[in-house]
């Protein structure tokens, strides 16, 4: 998969610096470079054309939307991903905090529940198979 990236991320390379070197020849257009300027149109069609065979072969991916906010934000996309695993995270520790709650809750329970009914928790606790029976 990632060379997949990287023969992408090459073609965009190899555009760009093709659009750059059109926009210098544009720019200072003499009668004379012609012959190049149709020559850098036909690398701009062809980079096209291979960033569409690409494409193609990278139809799978799914980008959130909310990465592409980050971008015309003018903010680094990586921080998307980083701001979601930190939610991610502090939701993995409010879990844990609630497992941990509800295990020492059930802990406290059956011992509770084991001294005002010690034959049906012994009998519970066989069948769950916490103790043997006696």
């Amino acid at each position: 998969m990632a060379e997949k990236f990287d023969n992408l991320e090459e073609h965009l390379e190899k555009f760009i610096e093709n659009i750059r070197q059109l926009g210098i020849i544009v720019s200072d257009f003499q009668p004379s470079s012609q012959t190049v300027l149709n020559q850098k149109l036909n690398f701009m069609i062809t980079g096209l054309q291979d960033i569409e065979k690409c494409r193609q072969q990278l139809h799978d991916i799914n980008v959130p939307l909310e990465a592409f906010e980050y971008i015309d934000q003018g903010r680094n996309p990586q921080l998307y991903t980083k701001e979601c695993l930190e939610r991610a995270l502090a939701k993995n520790e409010q879990v844990k905090g609630k497992i941990d709650t509800m295990t020492k809750f059930k802990s406290l329970l059956i011992s509770e529940l084991s001294k005002v009914f010690p034959e049906e928790m012994a009998k519970y606790k066989a069948i769950r198979g916490d103790d043997p029976p006696s």
